[in-house]
């Protein structure tokens, strides 16, 4: 296994490009199985869970390569449809190919998914949606298997709350079903606009992704497409964490500033500037943070969930206290025992988390449990005093691509071990 060893303490600086979306790479993959041709992604990130989601295209029976950060996918001998235990296991994702493989073959065999722990999922979000649209569904000792009895139709769907994997799997399944469907209280992140353009560009009909309400009219063919995906905004909110903690100044490029609306004012109350130009955004700290006071993670417009852990570990050594109300996931705090051990002051009651800024972090060796964790572990390393050794490396390198380098570019030391 792979540990990273930082230095910490250095000033950072530098211009660096974001890599592209994971949370936009995974069901754009899957949903190329409605698509019968060659579907061309560019700007698709190297990453284990990008990996698992194309050895799964590749078991089914697609021809899938990469060249350099663009995939090329040809869903034209698919054969398979089921998915075994071990590749559903390596990712939580996995579940977005429910939709696509329901859509293609009506029938699927599946387990439920793997990847982090952070509490359960709603998968029966999903499965409720599916059986609206005709699917029916059994489940038997963590094994799902999905047929259509007759044929797959569109549906009013009315979500309990905004899944986007759900929101994701019922665009899919709905963009080459029978009829139109609607999805009220969908989920209205960037990444479900990006599914929605990739869709549309190879002949699908949805209408008002990126609000509350989405439209679906099913059509009966979709064809290949060449389609971008969109910059990452948590590894643009993770590496303005970095940038806050060294009291650096760094220029991130290939970025859509109008996706992180929600976290730039929590870096401007830490005393942060932020810069929007043709060029890109600048982020420049100050010697000393602020603590942004109170955070509270919420579907998208809102606060993401996903930048909660590194947007911890700057309020770590920020000059008063902040706290932090998890509304997405049950176990999402499992970062904070290991910020602990550089010296952060963080108690955690249920969804609640204080954290009370402290003047310094001293060096560790401390070990990620989860993805976005492992970041936060990384950004409290770069500003400790001394030599951390972090290892669960593989966790962070299911969302980040190259990270050790794109630090290393602006001045940190990071060596990956």
């Amino acid at each position: 296994m792979s540990v990273f060893v930082v230095d910490g303490g250095r000033v950072l600086s530098g211009k660096v490009r974001l890599q592209g979306s994971k949370n936009s790479s995974l069901p754009i993959l899957a949903a190329t199985l409605l698509c019968r041709g060659e579907c061309v992604l560019h700007n698709c990130p190297r990453l284990s869970d990008v990996e698992a989601s194309l050895k799964i295209l590749r078991y089914i029976g697609c021809t899938a390569h990469r060249e350099g950060n663009t995939v090329i996918v040809d869903t034209g001998s698919v054969t398979r449809y089921e998915i075994p235990t071990e590749l559903m296991h390596r990712m939580r994702s996995s579940i977005i190919f429910l939709g696509a493989m329901i859509a293609r073959f009506d029938r699927v065999r599946m387990s439920f998914p793997g990847g982090c722990e952070l509490g359960p999922r709603p998968i029966d979000l999903h499965l409720n949606a599916l059986r609206e649209m005709g699917v029916e569904i059994s489940e038997d000792h963590g094994e799902l298997d999905c047929r259509v009895q007759d044929v797959l139709h569109g549906a009013n769907i009315v979500l309990p709350l905004p899944s986007v994997g759900a929101t994701e799997n019922i665009m899919i399944a709905a963009a080459a079903a029978k009829g139109a469907t609607i999805i009220s209280n969908a989920a209205r992140e960037p990444e479900i606009v990006d599914l929605a353009d990739f869709l549309n560009s190879c002949g699908a009909q949805i209408h008002g992704a990126g609000e509350s309400t989405i439209f679906i009219d099913g059509v009966d063919h979709l064809g290949p497409t060449t389609h971008a995906m969109i910059p990452d905004r948590i590894v643009a909110a993770t590496l303005m964490s970095a940038a806050a903690v060294t009291g650096s100044d760094i220029l991130m490029t290939g970025i859509v500033p109008s996706h992180l609306e929600s976290v730039f004012p929590v870096f401007r109350d830490s005393g942060c500037e932020i810069e929007s130009d043709g060029e890109g955004v600048r982020i420049s700290a100050p010697y000393r943070l602020q603590s942004p006071k109170l955070i509270r993670t919420m579907p998208y417009p809102g606060f993401p969930t996903d930048a909660q852990a590194p947007v911890m570990s700057m309020a770590a050594v920020a000059d008063g206290m902040t706290v932090f109300v998890e509304n997405m996931f049950l176990s999402r705090y499992s970062h904070v025992s290991e910020l602990c051990r550089f010296g952060a002051d963080i108690r955690v009651e249920g969804k609640v988390a204080v954290v009370d800024g402290v003047r310094r972090l001293l060096s560790a060796n401390v070990r990620a449990q989860d993805l976005r964790g492992a970041a936060a572990l990384v950004v409290a390393a770069l500003c400790a005093r001394g030599q951390s050794e972090i290892s669960g490396i593989e966790y962070l390198e299911r969302g980040y691509e190259d990270f050790e380098l794109a630090l290393s570019s602006l001045g940190a030391d990071v060596k990956k071990l």
